[in-house]
């Protein structure tokens, strides 16, 4: 069951870039938090999205936000992605789907390509908007008008 606007995200681990593991009690539930999931490192539209992020992570600080991207590559390959692209926010690896089941994040593309979906959950821990789009740039823009909204 996919997680929807008006539900509180339950608490989860994964590995970051780093290899080490991170505990969302220790984000969610405490500040402003964007998750987005993305298929794929270093493909030519996670890579804009990516950067998108990256070159607007100052706006999202400004609100009080952190931004966490989540996809199922491994621990290394988020390393060299983020070192590439010199990404200052969490990445996390979903290589086993266990983050995808428990938001529910569908695939794309007849259930070939894995879904691109942002959340926005405030600083209760509650999902204030879900963003299910192919096209990555979009939802840089539609995270920060909700951040902007729950400011």
């Amino acid at each position: 069951m996919a997680l929807k606007v008006g539900d509180k995200v339950p608490d989860f681990t994964a590995k970051d870039s780093k290899g080490v593991a991170f505990d969302s009690s220790t984000v969610i539930g405490l500040k402003p938090t964007v998750i987005y999931f993305y298929p794929k490192d270093d493909t030519p539209g996670c890579t804009t999205q990516a950067c998108s992020f990256r070159d607007q992570y100052q706006d999202f600080k400004e609100l009080g936000a952190e931004v966490i991207g989540v996809s199922g590559d491994s621990v290394a390959s988020h390393q060299k992605f983020a070192q590439k692209h010199q990404l200052p926010f969490i990445l996390l690896s979903d290589h086993d789907k266990k983050l995808r089941n428990l938001f529910g994040v569908p695939t794309a593309l007849f259930g070939l390509i894995p879904g691109r979906v942002t959340y926005v959950i405030d600083e209760k821990g509650i999902i204030r908007l879900v963003f299910d789009n192919l096209s990555g740039k979009i939802h840089i823009e539609k995270a920060l008008q909700m951040l902007k909204k729950l400011v």
